[in-house]
């Protein structure tokens, strides 16, 4: 079959260069250029290629199309030369040469295999999109590659230009496809408040009548699709509507990605599926919402959401260039044009925002406790890390010291999310796994069993749902767990007890709003049917804390929640820093929900303490009477660090993290945040330090200065303007140098009094002082204070205390 020559061939020739002698590379090319495809055809030519090349894609639908357009162009199906692995489509044979395989995937691959023994090359496509799993794939590959693998080729490719960051990281070539973009004009048409859809909607319509061409709009998700799309049910006979993303079935979603038929014109409502994945036929009009769902966690509540954010300029840009993909275009912005400055430059890496559980659950599969033992592109958070073995650990799935249980291995086997594996382990009998492994396979995949709030619902339909999509997740769930599954109306039961954090409970009066034990406020729509239940187990939660949406739960009785999240009665004590005054009292609570509370007596002791480090923590480090004790202690330490070349021990933050260490020891049982002096406090913050670090404090950043008159004058470190000294004149006489610590290398401001001790002059240059400001200042002083020494020369004169010309005489 010919082949349609494209941007991406021009560079295919530096590509088999850069790879027979070298092992990684990093290609950038803009959608569009053919690098999807073209890329690993062209590598099966090479006589490195021994074994078979890996093409790692974020998203089913792209991985499915690669794989299609790739067979075509050898006139073959899927599964033959070229292959295709997804969670629920696996086609490849022994005459598999490519496989296109889902990053997700390619972890358990890994996992498997670490040699990756039939693979020659892995090539990581879209890697601009920074998925989580993407990232964790490459950081285990380097460690094949530079273990086991030393011939295995890594190829990382972009869809932007911006890799030099990512090259650098991995010690890799760049090549650039510069690709051909038609000239595309840019309207802005502003922002409005509330729903996105009419908006869209009234973008889509202008459109229609200005432009002519098929039109590739970009929303946030699917329910700002379906709500477009109904509003456009009038469009035209002419018109085609077709929604695109992951969820929809592979015949809807070719609908969406196949030329309009001729004489008709297409509106695909596209997630960010469409920004670089996919090439979309005859679109020359662009629509951008500007907007992005992403995945963040929550800290607060050890939950991970979907969260609605402004998307990127990389990726409103890549979106605008869609429309020049193959004519002169147009793209319809529904923003503000000075709203481009406060974009962020690009997407954030989801390993930095993301639920860390399943890839600390993987590293530990693979043998690392500490992810900071592989290379990154961008290491993960340190705090999100300790998170993810917290929950890991709550779960079952880690031991203390951070190895895979046999719980943690069954769950790591499962291509779910470890909270998901572990509605699974949590069951006591085969009927009620059954049932977790059927409510987990539907959680894991968007757009099952309809759409209502009530899983149950969900779980009937997808029971009955004959597609393939439905029947390979069935079958899936029946190897997580054999048997039948227990009734519908044991699945509250069943998600509860896996997620005990889940539990909620309907506050007050009004319809819809909850409080989960995690922490978390939510709330259903107050006509949803679930919205006036007393107890509900949430299986799915959208948006950020605050604005949470419950997306399915299951009503539960009282009785059924007692049982699952197992209620507590505690002591508890509060600070408020208000009053600075302590509560207490006893508290019957399941996890953050409060079921009955009586008041006690002002706590003491332990009880005490633990309050009011609490309150610290929760209201930072200001909240301590001593605090500019703590501020001066660590301006002490970045001027001794600097001073040394290195990096201060100790900032706010890492003080906070251990405030559990150091604060009670000062407190000693008492029950004021006041009860210790500024001495003890500096005291407690060195014992934070190693040896030589509070040598090092004490020599380069000293309390005190000794003035030319023997006099220990304190150096306030939180003067404006830097350490300050303060005395009068005549303490400095004598002295020819500047006082200084940090061995010179930080002056010190001096504050001159007079002998009332009222300020007179403040400097930086002392010696120069002597020989110009001071004469103008002693003439003044010696009216003020004729019985006072006022030399004409004080850089000779003795120093003193600011003694009168008598007692210096005597």
């Amino acid at each position: 079959m010919t082949q349609i020559p494209l941007p991406i061939d021009e560079v295919l020739d530096d590509i088999s260069r850069v790879l027979r002698t070298g092992n990684r590379l990093v290609l950038a090319a803009p959608p569009g250029a053919g690098k999807t495809t073209r890329v690993p055809l062209h590598l099966l030519n090479e006589d490195w290629v021994t074994g078979r090349i890996l093409l790692l894609e974020p998203r089913r639908i792209a991985a499915r199309m690669a794989a299609e357009r790739m067979a075509a162009s050898l006139g073959e199906k899927v599964g033959e030369a070229i292959g295709l692995s997804t969670r629920i489509d696996r086609r490849v044979s022994d005459r598999t040469r490519i496989e296109v395989i889902t990053d997700g995937l390619f972890t358990r691959r890994l996992l498997n295999d670490p040699e990756l023994s039939v693979v020659s090359a892995v090539l990581f496509d879209e890697f601009h999109e920074r998925g989580l799993n993407l990232d964790l794939g490459l950081a285990l590959g380097r460690e094949v590659q530079e273990g086991l693998r030393e011939d295995l080729r890594l190829i990382v490719m972009s869809a932007t230009l911006d890799t030099a960051r990512t090259a650098g990281a991995l010690d890799a070539p760049i090549i650039e496809s510069q690709g051909k973009m038609f000239p595309v004009e840019t309207i802005y048409l502003g922002r409005e408040q509330g729903d996105i859809a009419p908006q869209m909607e009234r973008a889509i319509r202008r459109a229609l009548r200005e432009q002519s061409g098929s039109l590739l709009c970009f929303l946030p998700g699917q329910g700002e699709i379906r709500r477009v799309a109904e509003r456009l049910g009038d469009v035209g006979p002419d018109i085609i509507v077709a929604p695109l993303y992951g969820a929809l079935s592979p015949k809807e979603q070719d609908l969406a990605v196949s030329p309009a038929p001729k004489g008709a014109r297409k509106i695909v409502l596209s997630t960010d599926i469409a920004e670089s994945s996919l090439t979309i036929e005859g679109v020359t009009v662009v629509i951008d919402a500007g907007l992005a769902r992403v995945p963040e966690f929550d800290p607060a509540s050890s939950s991970q959401t979907l969260v609605t954010r402004r998307a990127s300029l990389a990726n409103v840009d890549q979106r605008r260039g869609r429309a020049g993909r193959t004519a002169p275009g147009v793209c319809y912005r529904l923003w503000e044009e000075p709203a481009n400055r406060g974009l962020p430059p690009s997407p954030t890496p989801e390993i930095l925002v993301s639920d860390l559980a399943g890839l600390v659950l993987s590293l530990a599969e693979w043998g690392v406790a500490d992810p900071k033992s592989l290379s990154w592109i961008d290491a993960p958070p340190e705090g999100r890390v300790k998170a993810a073995k917290d929950e890991l650990s709550a779960l079952g799935a880690i031991d203390d010291e951070g190895r895979l249980t046999s719980r943690g291995r069954r769950m790591a086997a499962r291509p779910l999310a470890p909270a998901l594996s572990a509605l699974i382990d949590a069951q006591e009998t085969d009927e009620h796994r059954a049932l977790a492994a059927e409510m987990a396979a539907l959680l894991s995949e968007q757009g099952l069993g309809g759409r209502s709030s009530d899983l149950r619902e969900r779980l009937s339909r997808f029971r009955q749902d004959r597609s393939p999509r439905a029947m390979a997740l069935r079958r899936q769930a029946e190897r997580w767990a054999s048997g039948s599954p227990a009734p519908l109306s044991e699945a509250g039961s069943v998600l509860a007890l896996a997620l005990p954090g889940r539990i909620a409970r309907r506050r007050g009066a009004t319809p819809g709003d909850f409080l989960m034990a995690n922490g978390r406020a939510a709330r259903l729509d107050p006509h949803d049917p679930l919205a006036n239940a007393d107890w509900l187990a949430v299986a799915e939660i959208a948006g950020a804390a605050g604005h949470s949406r419950i997306l399915t739960a299951i009503p539960l009785t009282e009785e059924v929640a007692f049982a699952c999240g197992s209620p507590v009665t505690l002591e508890e004590a509060a600070f408020d820093p208000a009053t600075g005054t302590l509560k207490a009292e006893r508290v019957k609570r399941l996890g953050a929900i409060i079921l009955h509370r009586t008041p006690l007596p002002a706590p003491k002791g332990e009880l005490a303490v633990r309050a009011m480090v609490d309150a610290v923590r929760a209201h930072g480090l200001s909240l301590l009477p001593q605090y500019d004790v703590i501020r001066e202690t660590l301006m002490r330490l970045d001027i001794a660090a600097q001073a040394q070349g290195s990096e201060s021990p100790l900032s706010e933050v890492t003080l906070l993290e251990r405030i559990e260490d150091c604060l009670p020891p000062l407190l000693g049982g008492k029950a004021k945040l006041d009860g210790f002096s500024p001495g003890e406090l500096r005291h407690g913050l060195k014992a934070l330090l190693d040896w030589e670090t509070s040598q090092a404090l004490d020599q380069f950043a000293p309390l005190s200065f000794r003035s030319p008159a023997g006099r220990d004058l304190p150096i306030d470190y939180l003067a404006e303007g830097g350490p300050q000294i303060e005395a009068r004149v005549q303490e400095f006489y004598g002295l020819t140098n500047h006082p200084s610590i940090a061995r010179g290398q930080v002056s010190l401001t001096v504050s001159l009094t007079s002998p009332a001790g009222r300020p007179v002059a403040v400097t930086k240059d002392l010696p120069g002082f002597w020989i110009g400001g001071y004469r103008d200042m002693a003439k003044d002083m010696r009216g003020r204070y004729p019985k006072h020494d006022w030399p004409d020369d004080p850089s000779t004169a003795k120093p003193h205390e600011g003694r009168t010309k008598a007692r210096l005489s005597k």
